[in-house]
C-alpha cells in the first residue's frame, strides 16, 4: 500500500515528529510512505524508511499562527504559497497513494486552508480514489468560534474517511477540547497514544536522581528556565537543565546558571534518562508527556500558554489526576510555587504502570490498512 502524509509544524517540531512516528511504523509494515513536510527542515528527527519531501517551508511568527513566514523569514506572499500549493500536488500525482492523511487540518492549520481542499479535491477526482484520514492528537485548540467547529466538520463530511484520535479516551476524549457531534462521533477512531516503543533504563545511569528541566529551544522557555534555577536551592535533589536553541543560548544559560545546576544541551539519551530521574520539570507538549507517562516520572508541568494558547493547559489539567503528577500554570510561575511542586511530586515517587495504550502508531497502522483495503 502506498501512504502519503502531510505535515506543517509552524513553531516546534511535535506535529513533524508524531507523522514521522507513523510513518515509520507504516513503512515498518512494509508499506511506502511518502511524507510531504511543510514546515522548515527538522534533519535530526528519525526518518528511516520514510521518503520525506519538502515544500517550501513556512513558521509561523512566534505565536502568531496566522502570520506565515517563508524560508528566509519574510511574510509569505501569494506567490510563494501558491508554489508551495502545486508542490503538494505535484506529490499527490507522483505518489499515488492508497491512503493520504492529512495531520491536524482541518480541525487547525485554517491559515493553510488553500492548499489542504485543493490537496483533498484533488485526492477526490483521482482514481482509484485514495482513503482520507485525519490525523490529530489528544487535546485540540478549542474553536473560538462555533462557524469554525461546524465548518471543520462539514469537511470532515465531505472529505475524509475518519479522524484518527491519538489518544486513550480513558485519560482524555476529544470532547476535552472539541465539540464533538454525533455526525462528527461516528468518523473518529482512537488509536492509544502514539509513542516510540518504551525506553530502557540509562546504562551509565545518567540523570539519576536528578530534577531534569526541559523547555525546547525558544524564548518561549525562559521564564520556566529562570524559574527552575530560583528553585534549584530549594529542592532536595540536584538539577540538571537541557537547553536547545544553539550553542549562543546554551552558553547564555550555563553562564546564568553557575553553580546551582548542570546545564547541556538536548540529549538523544532523553527518554532514557527519564527512567531514573527524580522529577522532571517541562512544559505539556504531546510528545514529552509521552515520555513522562512511560517511564513513571514524577512531573510538575509548566503549560505553554502564550498567545491564549490552551492545548498545554487542557492536556495538563487533564492528566493532573495521575500521581505524582503537579500542574503550576505559567502566569505567576514563581521559583517558590516550582519548588514546592516539585518537592511534592517527588515525595509522591514513581508511577506504576498506567495502563494507557501507547500503541496508536501500530493501531493507526491496522485501521488504516483494514479500511483502505
Amino acid at each position: 500500500m502506498k501512504v502519503m502524509i502531510v505535515v506543517t509544524h509552524l513553531l516546534g517540531t511535535g506535529h513533524l515528529s508524531r507523522a514521522l512516528t507513523l510513518g515509520r511504523a507504516f513503512a515498518a509494515a512494509g508499506h511506502d510512505v511518502v511524507l510531504a513536510t511543510g514546515g522548515r527542515p527538522a534533519p535530526q528527527l528519525d526518518a528511516t524508511g520514510v521518503t520525506v519531501v519538502q515544500l517550501p517551508p513556512l513558521a509561523s511568527d512566534g505565536t502568531a499562527f496566522t502570520t506565515l513566514l517563508d524560508a528566509d523569514g519574510a511574510i509569505a506572499d501569494d506567490a510563494y504559497l501558491a508554489a508551495r500549493r502545486q508542490a503538494l500536488l505535484d506529490v499527490l500525482e507522483d505518489t499515488g497513494p492508497d491512503a493520504l492523511i492529512t495531520e491536524l487540518f482541518p480541525f487547525g492549520r485554517r491559515v493553510l486552508s488553500a492548499e489542504f481542499l485543493a490537496l483533498l479535491d484533488a485526492a477526490k477526482g483521482m482514481q482509484p480514489r485514495p482513503r482520507i484520514y485525519c490525523s490529530i492528537r489528544d487535546i485540540l485548540a478549542p474553536p473560538s468560534k462555533p462557524a469554525r467547529a461546524e465548518r471543520a466538520e462539514e469537511i470532515v463530511a465531505d472529505h475524509f474517511d475518519a479522524v484518527l484520535v491519538h489518544s486513550d479516551p480513558a485519560a482524555t476524549r476529544l470532547e476535552a477540547s472539541w465539540p464533538v457531534t454525533a455526525r462528527l462521533s461516528g468518523k473518529l477512531r482512537y488509536t492509544g497514544y502514539v509513542a516510540p516503543p518504551p525506553a530502557g533504563a540509562h546504562p551509565q545511569g545518567v540523570g539519576a536522581g536528578e530534577i531534569l528541566v526541559s523547555a525546547g529551544g525558544g524564548a518561549v522557555g525562559d521564564s520556566l528556565y529562570a524559574a527552575a534555577l530560583g528553585a534549584a536551592g530549594l529542592v532536595p535533589a540536584p538539577m540538571r537543565m537541557l537547553v536547545g536553541g544553539g550553542t549562543q543560548r546554551l552558553a547564555e544559560w550555563q553562564d546564568r546558571a553557575g553553580s546551582a545546576a548542570k546545564v547541556e544541551g538536548p540529549r538523544p539519551d532523553f527518554r532514557q534518562m527519564l527512567q531514573g530521574a527524580a522529577a522532571l520539570v517541562s512544559m505539556c507538549g504531546y510528545n514529552t508527556t509521552l515520555d513522562v507517562l512511560q517511564a513513571g516520572a514524577p512531573a510538575a508541568f509548566v503549560p505553554f500558554d502564550d498567545g491564549g494558547e490552551v492545548e498545554q493547559t487542557l492536556r495538563a489539567e487533564s492528566l493532573a489526576r495521575l500521581p505524582a503528577i503537579r500542574v503550576v500554570p505559567a502566569a505567576g510561575l514563581t521559583p517558590a510555587l516550582l519548588a514546592e511542586a516539585v518537592a511534592r511530586v517527588m515525595a509522591e515517587g514513581r508511577r506504576t504502570a498506567s495502563g494507557l495504550r501507547f500503541d496508536g502508531a501500530a493501531e493507526t497502522v491496522r485501521i488504516v490498512t483494514e479500511t483502505a483495503a
